[in-house]
């Protein structure tokens, strides 16, 4: 589930961690899925062991941890994408059976750092400058949708055959963007998600995008949205606040806080779309 604002909020909550030093590495054993790790395991923790956490990033969904110059061949960036239910945390985990690796690091204050995932999804890669380029360079990801504009949206998606709400789930067009925000974007932006990409105008770009923007930057000031059973936690294990704010998604059969029209439900691409037929509108041939 974590999109940009939860991925962002995982970021800014362990980006004091920069300036520690690495003392070691584990990878709990349990019987939980395995996740993917590359290198595997005892070779992550021979290159880890005694790196310095430089700085901390993101690229669309993914935290990336910049590390001291390395030495030959040992990688300068640990990328890890939590995808469906992982979590970076400086506190203690939701539950230890799903602790996947954890950093001791050299602080009182700041003891450690985990990657936690219950469903045993998301990913850890250690690669050097070239990996980390093709992995998440301008090939692999569009813009941040933290700063995507108008061009840059009808310049990737203006000629699509696809329904603007599936297009916006292309990270090759704009990073970040996931269901949730996708849904809140398009109610913001008035336009109905069913909508295929090559009839938007200008105007629906230019307001696409700035919700986009805006919409993207109210979830990551409130620390993302916890939904559901609130696996998505904050570093320090905290809930988001930003479903408080949702107007369309999860909310099916609920009146349009807009409107009064009901919210409805459909599916796209084997995801929930939800809208209002009210305010979101089709545009015209």
């Amino acid at each position: 589930m974590p999109e940009l604002p939860e991925v962002e909020t995982m970021r800014r909550g362990i980006a004091h961690l920069a300036g520690l030093r690495i003392e070691g590495v584990s990878f709990p054993r349990h019987t939980a899925r395995p996740i993917v790790t590359q290198p595997a395991p005892a070779c992550l923790r021979r290159r880890l062991a005694g790196r310095t956490i430089a700085a901390v990033h993101r690229f669309g969904k993914r935290v990336a941890i910049e590390l001291d110059v390395a030495p030959r061949d040992a990688g300068g960036w640990l990328v890890i994408e939590p995808r469906m239910t992982g979590l970076m945390l400086v506190a203690d985990p939701p539950s230890p059976a799903h602790v996947r690796m954890e950093l001791r690091l050299a602080s009182r204050r700041h003891p450690r750092l985990i990657f936690w995932d219950r469903r045993g999804l998301g990913t850890i890669r250690l690669l050097d400058a070239a990996s980390l380029a093709a992995a998440c360079g301008p090939a692999r990801l569009g813009p941040d949708g933290l700063a995507v504009t108008a061009d840059q949206l009808g310049g990737h998606l203006g000629r699509s055959r696809r329904a603007i709400k599936v297009a916006l789930l292309d990270q090759r067009a704009v990073a970040g963007i996931g269901n949730i925000y996708a849904a809140e974007i398009l109610f913001a932006a008035a336009v109905d998600p069913r909508a295929p990409c090559r009839r938007l105008r200008l105007g629906d770009w230019e307001r696409i995008a700035a919700a986009t923007r805006s919409i993207l930057a109210a979830a990551v000031a409130l620390e993302g949205s916890s939904i559901g059973d609130e696996t998505y936690r904050t570093a320090d294990n905290r809930s988001g606040r930003f479903q408080l704010q949702h107007r369309v998604y999860g909310r099916a059969g609920a009146a349009c806080r807009e409107c009064g029209a009901p919210i409805v439900r459909i599916v796209q691409g084997q995801r929930s779309t939800f809208f209002c037929r009210g305010c979101q509108w089709q545009p015209r041939r």
